[in-house]
């Protein structure tokens, strides 16, 4: 077994021990949505949080940062939440919201129009890349994808990013034991323009996530701390605002 892959595995052992620790293994509710009933399709932003966070814990930025957005964009947008256990429900969201005769089959002009921007951390960052495969097959195109200190979850590829995707983004560390991916590449240069994979670092820097369970201190310590990095999310918001549609900023709250 290679180090890299040892990296990997280990990486798993320690979020199944959060799991363990947490004991938040209970299925989610369905995540809360805004702004359906629109006369055009809606943008469609979804978050996938990782480990085995739950969809609605708030000490995560991931889940703050859909509540921003919610709050900014009232009409016209959707934003949820995943947990990263849950892509199968996500996918079937997508479906459901593109639908807009309601009549359990998207036409070409329904795929054509959806407007989609998908982000997560860690085990959600990998889910995201699965979730654009998932919508690749359906011939669904998708505006952003973003991974946040992306982990590949088992029988999950992390790194290559489907040719649906317009654009792509990474931001990682690799300071710690647990590190996300540092390096994502496109399936398909013609179609998918990756922005950039963009490298913190925290070995030198004090831990600011003081929210976060013991485990994380001890375990994943340059792991919690990319997720907890406001700069980091400030960017991921930057991105996420530059790609919406000018219907979508429109209507947002100044």
């Amino acid at each position: 077994m290679n180090s890299s892959r040892s990296i990997r595995m280990l990486s798993l052992c320690l979020l199944m021990v959060s799991a363990f620790v947490s004991g938040s293994y209970a299925r989610p509710a369905l995540p809360p949505t805004t702004a359906e009933g629109s006369a055009e399709p809606p943008v469609i932003i979804l978050g996938f949080v990782g480990g085995f966070v739950r969809y609605n814990d708030r000490v995560h930025y991931e889940v703050q940062l859909a509540a921003h957005l919610r709050k900014e964009y009232p009409t016209g947008t959707i934003v949820e939440i995943f947990e990263n256990h849950s892509g199968e429900n996500a996918h079937r969201r997508i479906l459901s919201l593109l639908d807009s005769n309601r009549d359990g089959t998207l036409t070409p002009e329904e795929k054509r129009g959806a407007r989609i921007i998908l982000y997560g951390h860690s085990w959600g960052a990998s889910e995201i890349v699965t979730l654009a495969r998932r919508l690749q097959k359906d011939g669904i195109p998708v505006l952003l994808t973003v991974q946040v200190d992306s982990v590949a979850k088992v029988g999950e590829n992390d790194e290559v990013i489907p040719a649906n995707v317009a654009q792509a983004a990474n931001f990682y560390q690799a300071d710690g034991f647990l590190h996300g991916e540092p390096e994502i590449r496109a399936a398909d240069n013609s179609h998918t323009r990756i922005v950039g994979n963009f490298r913190f670092s925290y070995g030198a820097s004090p831990y600011n996530c003081a929210d976060y369970p013991w485990y994380a201190r001890v375990f994943m310590r340059a792991h919690t701390q990319i997720e907890c990095d406001s700069k980091v999310w400030d960017q991921v918001e930057s991105l996420i605002h530059a790609t919406l549609p000018a219907s979508a900023k429109a209507a947002s709250i100044q």
